[in-house]
């Protein structure tokens, strides 16, 4: 049996013009968004305004990362340059609702859409501890995608892309226990009224094909009194490398573990919400979480991934970019239409070049082989 053959735009990523293009367009673009969302922020030194006066005001309007900025919010951020857009931020309240709206918690976090896939998905950082229990909050509440604001769901699986600590420095931290059975209390954050929730760890699973522990997570408020326990899965890929990609021997593990993503979001399915949108996260939740979500949605579109439940078509969703379209010289290339497109909605998504080019290389392998991914775990 012959393998398919390889889609034109996908073969031209061993054009070195094509890609040297590619990497310096999204560069380009991602320069400019970065521009105008310091073009958002009030500035009170003549330089700062100076070097940003080209910028229009709806642009950095569309662009603003004023609720990430603002100083209560700064010490939720991991870091300090990484904070999520106004526009498409996770707000997390009664109604797990998205937008620039004052009032509930902050989270570093954005909705995004899969522009091929069309699958929602949750970005966000690794919590910290003065985050984990909003982190927790949102997984506790309903939460409406921004197409569909009637209609409510709840996440149900967590994926985490970074280690707890990587070469001695501290990435995540843990809101859950490492040893089965055990249990730990999540207080709320200072200004959060919401109860502490009781954490426990129910069951933990390595995976070796799939670089994967995934353990099954329940969490419960303690109060009011005899409050249901909420239950999750948490799938952490453990052969990603900070600032790096995965070895080669490791990319069949990454496919590996993006069927298995997929797969146990539906395990449990239910007729009305069969395929809810999850959360996905390395350290700052920008390069290795753009990276995969990347990858999902060019698998999916190739039908290596199964398509979400509910495929929300990313050009009727998403709004036109203020910077214009691509160059017509790169329109027919997935992968950068669809990086360009997660920047727009989360800033620094697959945030480096080598990043980009393992999301050109897996995929190439992909859909060589023909991965149908029928494996059952």
């Amino acid at each position: 049996m012959s393998s398919p053959a390889i889609p034109q735009w996908l073969a031209k990523s061993q054009d070195a013009s094509h890609m040297s293009l590619a990497l310096r367009t999204l560069k380009l673009r991602e320069d400019s968004r970065t521009r105008a969302a310091y073009a958002s922020i009030p500035h009170k030194t003549a330089s700062f305004r100076a070097a940003l006066h080209n910028i229009s005001k709806s642009t950095s309007e569309f662009y603003s990362v004023t609720a990430g900025r603002d100083h209560l919010n700064q010490r939720r951020n991991r870091y300090v340059d990484v904070v999520p857009y106004d526009r498409t931020r996770v707000v997390v309240n009664d109604q797990g609702c998205c937008g620039s709206s004052s009032g509930g918690s902050y989270l570093n976090a954005d909705w995004v859409l899969e522009r091929f896939g069309g699958k929602w998905w949750i970005a966000s950082q690794a919590p910290l501890p003065n985050t984990s229990h909003t982190f927790l909050s949102l997984i506790s509440k309903s939460v409406s995608p921004p197409s569909r604001s009637s209609d409510s769901t709840r996440v149900r699986t967590i994926v985490q892309l970074t280690q707890n600590v990587e070469e001695g420095r501290r990435k995540a931290h843990p809101y859950f226990p490492d040893k089965v059975g055990q249990r730990i209390v999540v207080p709320p954050e200072d200004d959060s009224l919401g109860p502490p929730f009781e954490v426990t760890l129910l069951e933990r699973e390595i995976i070796d094909d799939a670089c994967c522990v995934r353990s099954t997570v329940s969490f419960t408020p303690l109060s009011p009194p005899n409050s249901a326990p909420i239950t999750f899965k948490h799938l952490l890929y453990h052969a990603w490398p900070d600032c790096g990609i995965p070895t080669p021997e490791d990319r069949a593990g990454l496919l590996a573990f993006a069927r298995l993503v997929d797969k146990t979001n539906r395990l449990e399915a239910e007729p009305s919400d069969p395929d809810p949108p999850m959360i996905v996260g390395c350290s700052a939740g920008i390069g290795r979480t753009g990276s995969f979500i990347a990858l999902c949605s060019l698998l999916r579109s190739h039908g290596i991934l199964s398509p979400p439940a509910n495929a929300t078509p990313a050009d009727s969703m998403l709004p036109p970019s203020p910077l214009g379209d691509l160059p017509d010289s790169l329109k027919d290339d997935k992968v950068v239409q669809e990086v360009d497109s997660l920047r727009e909605q989360r800033p620094g998504m697959v945030q480096r070049p080598e990043q980009l080019l393992v999301i050109y290389e897996i995929l190439t392998s992909a859909v060589a082989s023909g991965s149908s991914g029928t494996k059952q775990w």
